[in-house]
């Protein structure tokens, strides 16, 4: 392998050396070579129990020199209303990790959950796993579900997804999107990733047996806080799992078996604009404080006066305001009576102009009446009439002398 190698690097020289330039190929499969051991059959991803009491196994081989070199420490703060569980179930937590050589300490007085390796631990990757433990016991996982985690076969992951939604009331509704009526988007989605899965506060804590059953927990937590229904996801993976049962279809592509989901925009109604008037002039300086009823009052010098004689002048205002809108009103009823009525010019058919009087609906009915008749009075006529009355006699008066012609 490596003398084929040699020959081709050789010839790339021997093609740039024609051209009159000399370049140097990197070689990435210089220093690799075959494994022999290395076949398909070896599942990479398998964990296999640490266990360093086995006879067959020599306790050097697995830790060298017998113990491990440094102490290591962790320390997971809790809050308040955890505190009385796990002052109970404390116990329990001891007795687990002593199964695996790891102390734990309880501080009431800081709030905080501490464990330690010590010099009989043999496990060097069990410090992590009693680190993971704490964790989920501060994010209200029941110790039964919790202790699980020191097994190599289950992992665990807590998805932070405070800072995801800036709007509070927005992050509560998407929150709970997630856990479904009565938990059953929850039920759904643990039945599909075969994880457990908590919702607590600003987390969301999952435990699987399988990275992938997290990876696709996770993936589910964010894009339902990124405003994605947790039912598409949920039937995406359903039809994953049954397709992964069938073996013709296992190393297929399966685009053609799963939905796609199309986003809609949802036209929605824009609000009304103001109508914009003129551009206010930008002054650096704030608008002056209004004053308060007291300044008022004491500009006024009504502070100091008692307060019946307050409300007596305010009283006389009063009176003196509406008196003057009153006398107003008045004017402008008697306006409106004697106003003249208005004449409107309107064309007849032979093509004169002709005067009709509007009537006026504001104008008395006397008004109306007299405006109605087309026969006027003469008044000087009258008058003359009234003084010869005088001085003729009585017999010689007759009826027509009071009547215009």
């Amino acid at each position: 392998m490596a003398a084929s190698d040699d020959d081709h690097n050789d010839d790339v020289n021997d093609n740039n050396g024609d051209n009159g330039v000399v370049a140097k190929k990197k070689n990435h499969n210089k220093y690799r070579k075959e494994k022999p051991w290395d076949t398909e059959d070896i599942d990479h991803w398998k964990n296999v129990n640490w266990n360093a009491d086995d006879d067959d196994v020599d306790k050097r081989d697995v830790l060298p020199g017998g113990r491990l070199l440094e102490e290591s420490c962790f320390a997971t703060l809790f809050p308040k209303y955890r505190e009385n569980y796990l002052r109970q179930i404390w116990p329990v937590v001891t007795k687990a990790l002593d199964d695996y050589k790891i102390m734990c300490e309880l501080n009431l007085i800081e709030g905080s959950m501490t464990v330690r390796t010590t010099s009989k631990t043999s496990d060097p990757y069990i410090i992590l796993k009693a680190r993971d433990l704490l964790k989920l016991l501060a994010r209200s996982i029941p110790v039964a579900q919790a202790i699980k985690v020191l097994q190599d076969t289950w992992v665990c992951d807590i998805v932070k997804i405070g800072g995801l939604v800036r709007n509070k009331e927005r992050f509560v509704k998407r929150r709970q999107r997630l856990v479904g009526q009565d938990g059953s988007t929850l039920k759904a989605l643990e039945l599909v990733t075969g994880c457990y899965i908590l919702v607590q506060g600003n987390t969301v804590s999952i435990m699987g047996q399988t990275y992938q059953g997290l990876k696709q927990a996770r993936l589910v937590v964010v894009d339902c806080l990124n405003n994605i229904h947790p039912v598409y996801h949920i039937k995406r993976l359903m039809i994953m799992k049954e397709l992964a049962k069938d073996e013709k279809l296992k190393n297929e592509n399966w685009d053609r078996f799963l939905p796609k989901f199309a986003k809609k925009n949802v036209p929605r109604k824009k609000p009304k604009q103001k109508k914009k008037g003129p551009k206010k002039v930008y002054t650096p300086f704030p608008p002056a404080q209004l004053p308060r009823k007291v300044d008022a009052l004491l500009d006024t010098g009504e502070y100091f006066i008692a307060e019946e004689q307050r409300t007596q002048k305010q009283l006389s205002m009063k009176k003196k305001i509406a008196k003057q809108t009153s006398i107003e009103k008045r004017k402008r009823r008697l306006e409106v009576d004697y106003t003249a009525p208005t004449t409107a010019t309107v064309e007849t058919n032979d093509g004169t102009d002709g005067t009709t009087a509007t009537k006026d609906k504001k104008q008395p009915k006397k008004q109306k009446r007299n405006n109605s008749n087309d026969n006027e009075v003469d008044i000087e006529k009258f008058k003359t009439t009234m003084k010869n009355r005088g001085k003729t006699s009585h017999g010689s008066t007759n009826v027509t002398d009071f009547v215009s012609k």
